[in-house]
């Protein structure tokens, strides 16, 4: 009975053994179902998703499923930056690392700590306190975070590069990890790799689709714009044979001018248009063709007055108006004002006026015109107008003058028919014929005599006036006159500034000035460009052609208006003489005039020259010195001078001024200023700055020597370094090259050329701002111009023209001083007084405020010896 007891026992125990094995097996098949169940899941979402952040989020919640993962993020490094970067994260405990370290970055951050130990490692981590504890003392890591029971990192590989951490912690002691949860993570980091891997192939697969996009939409384009203009320009070619062919028909003007307006109407929309002829004594206005959309009656012939076809005439401009040019023409008295019955462009949007010349005369206009805000004319239908018109006013032209030829025709077979009967009238009809031919016949000659754009006498002309002056004081030899040569001195800068429209303006405007300033007997020319010609007739003696040149000076001083702003101008003039060389022929009078117009301008311009024999010699030395200049250059023959710059009341050097001079063999020692006006002759004022600044680089650490290290160096520099991109280059690389500290070098610009050229001072102001150089202006007070222009300007440093320092008696000239000291102080500039001679200056500009200035009160310029090292006075 025991054995049996005993015997059942046993077999219970096996059972109850097998039992457990058997929970234990079903346990293990159930967890790998579940963990094949994640992986499955893993692997699909990781082929479908299409952002990381999506991938990340489902993979987390899967990775739940198989181990706790409820602390879990990501780590990722960029490539590009070499940065590490958090895309996901999710903690019980902890905040983001962002949140927790807000003083810290990121990146580094992480590299101290464990996900930096696994990125430098690449090998998979699990990590216990007792493992934590060995690497904080071994310092291979600074602790972060909050503590935590067991903490699992594994690399996340690309290519045999490690790119990023897949972690996860507990913070509960009964959360164990082991092998099967490394394995399970390295299973997934070898995902995550695949996922980042395809998901940036596919943006540079889209960013490359979107590229190759973008050229072929602008391939399109280019294509599309080539195939417009070349259809335009077949349809303007097209049109303009048509009007040519308009030009010869035989047919009567209603259907020549209504074909005119259909082969206009192929290049623009018009449906509002007319065209206005004037008649022989240009007083009357008549409208041989008028076409309104709103079927309006053709207007009625009318006498000259003030409306808009009268403003096109008068202008002989084209012009497009918009419906507030018109209002504002209006307002101001110049259209409608004597016939305001006239006016009615009420609804008028735009309106387009292109003059007709006839005969080289404006005789009509073409007028376009739209009520329509959708039908918008640009500048470029005006253009293309303006081509049109000279086409058609040519065929208009043939066409008139083959009417009045044929007419010309059936008046002769007329006459010839009746001559018998009315021979006068047949004369008469004879004598208008001839008349018409001479007016043609005198036109012919004097537009081949005179300027198209003045109207002034050419240079043909004018040296026939010459020559028959010439031979009449040959005859009466107490007669005298005289040829004023005058050039406009800023004509070019105004005329690239402005445009070649507002440079016409501004010829016609000096011709009618230069009109009001001589006799009736007088003769006034345009030469061509900006040059006049002015033969003084009968005078009394060169006083009298000197009180002309003066009146011409004050008369093209005063402001003119162009382009609604106003500009100021000067000129330069040459007074020749007649009687100083008996064998004086028209060419050399003029050359003389125009030599000593040159010597206006080497003085400054805004003056004028009387030639005197000695001027041709003067003026080939002076080609010879520039010649020298050129050499002396090349071969290094210039030396430099230093001018100090004082504390007024101290004396204390702060700065010095380097200035060039040349020992030339014969005139001796010439000096900077005389220099720049060479150079400037000769186009070598950037070459001459250019060498300035070598010898100054070369010579800094000898100054260096002599006088210690607390100074500063100020050069003088001509504007024509910045009035192109390749000029403003050159300087920057020229200062670049300097080898001493860049911080103790002020360049100052001259405020005449600041106020002629703005804008390319402003852009090229803060391109060298860039240099950490000081930027300064000098001569400041010169140009008087705005306080407010100042404030653009990225300077440091202002320089006071030295006239101000020779007037300080003048109480003007102080308030004057006291106001530019206030303003430099307002915009925290430093102010230099220059031109200091006395002591008592030195008091004067101390008691306004002046702290420093330079002058010889305050130091003579000396020369520094560099193989001795000492200042030679």
């Amino acid at each position: 009975m025991f054995r049996e007891e005993t015997s059942q026992s046993t077999e219970t125990v096996k059972l109850n053994k097998r039992i457990a094995r058997l929970k234990v097996l079903a346990q293990k098949y159930k967890r790998a179902e579940v963990t094949q169940n994640a992986l499955l899941e893993i692997s699909n979402f990781a082929a479908s998703v299409s952002t990381p952040e999506e991938f990340y989020s489902s993979l987390h919640q899967s990775l739940k499923k198989l181990i706790p993962a409820d602390n879990f993020f990501i780590a990722t490094l960029n490539p590009a930056t070499e940065r590490i970067e958090v895309p996901f994260f999710e903690d019980e405990k902890d905040l983001h690392p962002e949140d927790c370290y807000p003083e810290e970055d990121l990146s580094d951050m992480l590299f101290s700590g464990l996900t930096g130990y696994v990125l430098k490692t690449e090998q998979a981590l699990i990590c216990n306190n007792d493992t934590y504890t060995q690497l904080v003392a071994s310092n291979e890591i600074i602790p972060r975070g909050s503590d935590c029971h067991q903490w699992v990192g594994v690399p996340i590989k690309s290519a045999e590069s490690t790119t990023g951490v897949l972690v996860v912690q507990s913070y509960h002691t009964d959360t164990y990890y082991g092998d099967m949860e490394l394995e399970l993570m390295t299973f997934i980091s070898h995902h995550i790799s695949a996922v980042i891997e395809r998901l940036q192939y596919q943006e540079q697969l889209e960013l490359a689709i979107e590229t190759r996009t973008k050229e072929l939409s602008i391939a399109y384009n280019k294509l599309k714009l080539e195939v417009y203009e070349r259809r335009r320009a077949e349809r303007l070619q097209k049109s303009l044979f048509e009007i040519a062919d308009l030009a010869t028909s035989n047919i009567d003007n209603l259907e020549f001018y209504e074909e005119l307006h259909r082969v206009i109407s192929h290049l623009i929309p018009i449906n509002n248009c007319f065209i206005s002829l004037l008649n022989e004594e240009r007083d009357s206005l008549s409208f041989p063709y008028f076409v309104s959309q709103f079927d309006l009656p053709s207007p009625k012939p009318r006498a000259i007055s003030d409306g808009l076809t009268e403003y096109i005439l008068l202008n002989r401009k084209p012009r497009l108006l918009e419906r507030s040019d018109i209002d504002a023409l209006i307002q101001s008295g110049e259209l409608y004002c004597e016939a305001p019955e006239l006016n009615d462009t009420q609804e008028i949007n735009q309106w387009i006026g292109l003059p007709l010349f006839i005969h080289g005369k404006v005789r009509g206009s073409l007028t376009i015109y739209s009520y329509s805000y959708s039908q918008n004319y640009q500048e470029k239908d005006l253009e293309l107008l303006t081509f049109v018109s000279q086409h058609i006013a040519t065929a208009i032209e043939k066409k008139l003058s083959a009417e009045s030829l044929q007419f010309s025709y059936e008046q002769l077979e007329e006459k010839i028919n009746e001559r018998t009967q009315a021979l006068a009238c047949v004369n008469d009809d004879l004598e208008k014929e001839i008349n018409q031919r001479k007016r043609i016949e005198r036109q012919l000659v004097h537009d081949a005599k005179h300027d198209n754009l003045t109207g002034l006498p050419n240079r043909a002309m004018f040296m026939e006036r010459l020559s028959q002056s010439i031979k009449h004081v040959r005859r009466h030899t107490l007669d005298k006159f005289a040829v004023l040569f005058i050039d406009m001195d800023r004509f070019k800068l105004l005329n690239d500034t402005l445009g070649h429209l507002e440079g016409d303006r501004f010829l016609i405007e000096t011709a009618k000035r230069l009109k009001l300033c001589i006799r009736n007997n007088d003769m006034l020319a345009r030469l061509g460009g900006d040059e006049f010609v002015i033969l003084l007739d009968s005078v009394g003696s060169q006083k009298d052609a000197e009180d002309v040149a003066e009146r011409i000076l004050l008369e093209l001083s005063r402001p003119y208006t162009l382009a609604n702003q106003q500009l100021n101008s000067s000129a330069s003039i040459g007074l020749a003489m007649s009687g100083q060389n008996n064998s004086d022929t028209s060419e050399s009078i003029l050359r003389n005039a125009d030599s000593a117009m040159y010597q206006a301008k080497s003085k400054g311009k805004g003056c004028y020259v009387l030639f005197a024999q000695g001027n041709n010699k003067q003026h080939v030395q002076e080609l010879e010195l520039e010649n020298e200049l050129k050499i002396a250059l090349d071969k290094g023959d210039l030396q430099l001078s230093y001018l100090p710059i004082m504390e007024l009341e101290s004396e204390r050097v702060i700065a010095f001024e380097p200035r060039l001079f040349w020992r030339h063999p014969t005139l001796g020692k010439v000096k900077q200023l005389q220099l720049n006006n060479i150079a400037e002759h000769c186009n070598l004022l950037i070459e001459l700055d250019n060498y300035k600044l070598a010898m100054i680089n070369d010579g800094f650490h000898s100054l260096e020597q002599r006088f210690g290290v607390d100074f500063h160096i100020q050069v003088s520099i001509s504007s024509q370094h910045l009035n192109h991109k390749h000029a403003l280059r050159a300087l920057k690389n020229k200062v670049k090259q300097c080898s001493f500290d860049l911080t103790k070098l002020t360049l100052f610009f001259n405020e005449k050329d600041f106020v002629q050229n703005t804008n390319n001072h402003i852009n090229a102001f803060e391109q060298l701002n860039g240099l950490n150089v000081q930027l300064g202006i000098d001569g400041y007070g010169s140009a008087h111009s705005a306080i407010s222009s100042l404030t653009f300007l990225p300077i440091q440093s202002l320089k006071l023209d030295s006239s101000y320092a020779t007037h300080l008696e003048s109480e003007q000239h102080l308030k004057i001083i006291k106001a530019y000291y206030s303003a430099a102080r307002a915009l925290e500039l430093e102010i230099f007084a220059v031109g200091v001679s006395t002591k008592a200056h030195c008091q004067l500009l101390s008691d306004i405020g002046f702290e420093k200035g330079q002058g010889i009160a305050l130091g003579k310029v000396f020369e520094l010896d560099n193989s001795s090292n000492q200042v030679c006075a």
